[in-house]
């Protein structure tokens, strides 16, 4: 990573926000990942120097994946920034935009870290009020809103993008109603977060809703809002695509299911989907000869790839680097042909000794089967990924001496980096 010298603070001009009160956090990181943005990030960075006042330590952190020479482009115009600019260039974009910023989220070093787009659609001069929104009412998250009074979506092109984003707000909102209390527009990328309220290695980003991931993992205290215009692109083509709404849905069902209970459900679901195959081949087997018995064994096959294949894409998928995709498939497979032995001798404990009629029976058996197949395949297919404990500094009485400490050191760190150029 490479932070290009400033130029002196008494440079940077600022216009209209001198008015904007800023209660003095200790530093402001501001992540801005970017893929091709070569025709933007030259006027996002002069909207920045004149939007960020003198007082305010800054620091901007571009996370970039571009194949243009977007990173070139960064570091020229940097040159003529009064606050530290860096590039952390990937080469492989592992979660898509959402990794991206978790990349910035790591190397940030300020109590305060806004997270904008490069295309100029989030408007640079919302920065200091997103920071100063957050030190008025002790929020922990600020998201800049299109769906409150003041803010507006008119930067969405075309009935189709209003309606897609319509929908997922509503999607989003009704799947994740404690996650996201408070918070109107859970598909922003323009927000502002405390950096205690992270904790970077729980996050799992697929894709480009970083927001969402946040708020949901991470639960951050108290989020607040400030109305923003989402503005039309300043230079290149949206990089929304159908594929990058179909790595959206899996990420919804990802974050649905992190919960034990909620896993155990989705479980369930799939299996009850696994019929479909396996009676299409049942079917199809009889009607070439083949006896049921024999038919039915291989047919219970075609159900247990298929429901595999669906908790390796929408269960399971940060475990499948635990095991071999093989040792996966046989593990699988075992436990779930077990099921079926195991099903009949219960059924019969369950009739002989416990004196119940066979549907109830048969019922028991296969909740008690179900059970023990979904604990099995999360121990012995899919090994637990430990979640990491988030530790809030700062929190409770010594909330403010925390603070405090931290803006101190927060401060020093980043007029460190203004002295010259540090590469990594």
């Amino acid at each position: 990573m490479s932070i290009l010298p400033p130029i002196g603070a008494g440079e940077r001009g600022e216009p209209e926000l001198e008015a904007t009160v800023v209660a003095e956090p200790g530093a402001v990181t501001v992540i801005i990942p970017t893929f091709n943005e070569s025709g933007n990030v030259r006027e996002l960075l002069r909207q920045l120097t004149g939007a960020v006042p003198a007082r305010l330590p800054c620091e901007v952190i571009f996370v970039d994946d571009s194949t243009d020479d977007t990173p070139e482009v960064i570091e020229s115009a940097a040159q003529d920034c009064p606050f530290p600019v860096s590039v952390i260039h990937r080469e492989k974009p592992e979660g898509g935009l959402g990794g991206a910023v978790v990349e910035g989220l790591r190397a940030a070093g300020s109590d305060w870290i806004v997270v904008m787009d490069a295309d100029l659609q989030h408007p640079p001069a919302l920065v200091p009020e997103l920071v100063a929104a957050g030190e008025r009412t002790s929020a922990d998250l600020v998201v800049a809103s299109r769906y409150i009074e003041g803010g507006s979506r008119a930067g969405l092109a075309g009935g189709y993008r209003v309606a897609v984003s319509r929908a997922a707000t509503w999607l989003t909102k009704g799947l994740f109603p404690a996650g996201l209390r408070g918070i109107s527009d859970p598909m922003s990328g323009f927000f502002a977060i405390r950096r205690s309220a992270v904790t970077a290695e729980a996050l799992r980003p697929l894709g480009y809703k970083i927001l969402l991931e946040l708020a949901v993992r991470c639960r951050p205290e108290q989020p607040a809002e400030v109305p923003f215009v989402f503005r039309d692109r300043f230079a290149g083509e949206s990089k929304s695509t159908a594929k990058e709404g179909l790595r959206f849905l899996r990420h919804l069902v990802e974050l649905r299911t992190a919960a034990p209970l909620a896993r155990m459900i989705a479980f369930g679901l799939i299996g009850l989907t696994g019929f479909v195959p396996n009676l299409l081949a049942l079917h199809g087997l009889t009607a070439a000869g083949v006896h049921y018995l024999p038919a039915e064994v291989v047919a219970n096959q075609f159900g247990v790839l298929w429901n595999f294949l669906l908790i390796e894409v929408l269960l399971f998928r940060d475990r499948r680097a635990h095991r071999h995709w093989a040792d996966r498939v046989g593990r699988f497979a075992l436990l779930a042909n077990a099921d079926l032995l195991l099903r009949i001798p219960l059924i019969a404990l369950f009739v002989a000794q416990l004196g119940m009629g066979v549907l109830t029976a048969t019922a028991c058996a296969l909740l008690a089967t179900f059970v023990l197949r979904f604990v099995g395949t999360e121990a012995l297919v899919y090994l637990p990924k430990r979640e990491p404990r988030r530790e809030r500094a700062g929190r409770g009485a010594g909330r403010g001496a925390g603070r405090a400490a931290r803006r101190a050191s927060d401060r020093a760190a980043v007029a460190a980096r203004t002295e010259g150029s540090v590469r990594r």
